[in-house]
């Protein structure tokens, strides 16, 4: 794959190494290599910063000469930005809508259309309990106003929080979808019919509030797998909903998980026996056609013991100018020696180069790694969405568990990311690895926010973390905010505890004019620097994504962050 060689083939441009080829002082981005107690950093500053620098952490001098090219050798007629992001505000090939008759419930939200969505959807009485009381949480708490993110209130009266196509079956066959459905997902690139449909994995397609169809259904469970839509799976299988829904986001958990659990109304349900490893990888695709409503899916996916699986998940939108609302949980529980691989690509719609329409992406995730040497990982690559705010986090509870996040976080245009992890050590010898990498451009704004914290019974944890941001052209800015907390984990039978292990590493480096020109000047041409650049900077986590997803990823970014040809 492309992004495979690229990175293989020109490590010297990967992580840190890609900035070596610049002076290691800058009048524009202060010295590099440099990481501050409460990071933030503009492009076009000089040490303009919240916080002193911390000589403890400032990184040592490089042995590696640096290499000076002469400033005026240097064409200066476009810029860093223009040559990365002119063909970012190309029409957004995922902006069409299709036309698809729905049927919606009236704007806003009360008791009242709580009774009308869960009997719409046939539901138990437990289920309509259960929104009830979320609802009723809901409307005592305020929406969070910590985040790094600045938008107009959102007004929760004028959305819908049902939509649906007409006439669709409770859990249709792939006989009964409409064919315009069908041809909707096909242009997406998500083939669902049987002749057509991808190899090797397993769709759940979700449209707008409800899922139309999901693949390999019969084959999996002959496997004894449970591969469904949420909605069937609270018909179906209520003992495995019930014992498993809110165990590990609560109802109460925030503002927006309080709305989803209300008025949720569809999403995938996974469930792997003990002892199975799941023969294909599992996928969600996401896409919200209807201009007035919102989409508040929910996912759980339980992993029992000794058995693994790798799900898959991607989104997009049309371009409407203006904005809608995405409150999306999901909940990860793997049980003895299990695995989960949990991989996002994010595509939702942007907005306009002014700022104009785009999904406001407020997401909550995590993952209990419950079981002895279980392990849970999340891989995500951020590229779209007017605001995005997710944190992925795994709490290790049985001992030996691991936890990892790798993160791509691309903002340009006018987008803004507050994005990043919890890794939360609760039981003995529990490991995280946290890999974070940010892009950002144009007025963008890209956040991370992580935090690493160790509690009492955690003898022997060990955590890592990096998180480096690229900065492109003057008017950027990156974010970072890291909290490792520790409270001096205890044996609990009085013996040697063990050392506890708590890496942070973090760089912020800004790409110029003359690396590009450098490059050049050894027979690439821009789009393969642009291309090499991007790739060597995020290849460690991109290697980390299923090759359906990795391929898609590469893609994307080439996108965002090429010149066009021709």
């Amino acid at each position: 794959m492309l992004f495979l060689g690229l990175a293989s083939g020109f490590a010297l441009l990967t992580g840190s190494e890609a900035f070596r080829l610049v002076p290691s002082r800058s009048s524009e981005g202060g010295r590099e290599g440099r990481l501050f107690k409460r990071g933030v950093s503009r492009a076009g500053d000089r040490d303009r910063h919240d916080d002193v620098p911390s000589r403890l952490f400032e990184a040592p001098p490089s042995s590696t000469s640096t290499l000076e090219i002469e400033p005026r050798a240097i064409p200066k007629e476009v810029s860093v930005e223009d040559k990365f992001f002119s063909a970012a505000n190309r029409a957004y090939q995922y902006g069409f809508t299709s036309k698809i008759e729905s049927t919606s419930l009236p704007p806003g939200l009360d008791e009242e259309k709580l009774r009308q969505l869960s009997a719409i959807k046939e539901e138990p009485q437990w289920m309509l309990d259960w929104r009830l009381k979320a609802y009723m949480r809901w409307k005592k708490m305020k929406e969070p106003q910590w985040a790094h993110v600045y938008y107009p209130p959102v007004n929760y009266d004028t959305m819908s929080y049902y939509s649906a196509p007409k006439n669709l079956p409770k859990h249709a066959s792939l006989d009964e979808v409409d064919p315009d459905l069908l041809a909707t997902f096909e242009k997406l690139g998500i083939p669902l019919n049987e002749q057509k449909r991808l190899a090797n994995v397993a769709v759940d397609a979700v449209f707008d509030s409800v899922s139309i169809a999901t693949t390999f259904k019969e084959e999996l469970s002959k496997e004894g797998i449970i591969f469904c839509s949420i909605s069937e799976a609270i018909d179906k299988y209520p003992d495995l909903i019930r014992k498993y829904m809110g165990s590990v986001v609560p109802q109460e958990d925030n503002y927006f998980t309080a709305l989803n659990s209300a008025v949720f109304s569809d999403g995938t349900f996974v469930y792997v026996p003990p002892d199975t490893q799941c023969p294909m990888d599992l996928s969600t695709y996401f896409r919200i056609n209807d201009q007035e409503s919102g989409q508040f899916e929910r996912t759980l996916i339980v992993a029992d013991r000794n058995s693994s699986v790798s799900y898959l998940e991607g989104c997009t939108a049309p371009a409407f100018s203006s904005h809608q609302l995405h409150a999306a949980v999901v909940e990860l529980v793997a049980l003895d020696d299990a695995k989960i691989k949990y991989s996002t690509v994010q595509n939702w719609y942007a907005g306009d180069e002014k700022g104009k329409g785009g999904i406001y992406n407020f997401v909550t995730k995590r993952g209990r790694a419950l079981g002895k040497n279980s392990k849970i990982s999340w891989t995500q690559v951020e590229a779209g969405s007017a605001i995005t705010w997710k944190y992925p986090s795994c709490v290790l509870e049985g001992e030996g568990s691991t936890g990892e996040f790798y993160s791509v976080a691309l903002t340009n245009g006018r987008m803004q990311a507050d994005t990043g992890t919890k890794m939360v050590h609760v039981g003995p010898k529990t490991k995280s690895r946290i890999i974070s990498k940010g892009i950002s451009a144009d007025e963008s704004v890209n956040t991370y926010r992580g935090l690493v914290q160790v509690g009492p019974r955690a003898v022997g944890a060990k955590s890592y973390t990096r998180c480096d941001s690229m900065l492109i052209g003057s008017n950027s800015k990156a974010n970072t905010f890291p909290v490792v907390q520790s409270t001096d984990p205890k044996d609990p039978d009085g013996l040697d505890a063990g050392a506890v292990s708590l890496e942070h590493e973090a760089t912020t480096s800004k790409v110029k004019e003359d690396v590009i020109f450098y490059l050049q000047q050894r027979g690439l041409s821009e789009n393969e620097v642009v291309s090499l650049i991007t790739t060597g900077f995020v290849g460690d986590v991109l290697n980390n994504l299923p090759m359906e997803f990795a391929m898609e990823a590469d893609q994307l970014l080439s996108v965002k962050l090429s010149n066009p040809v021709g």
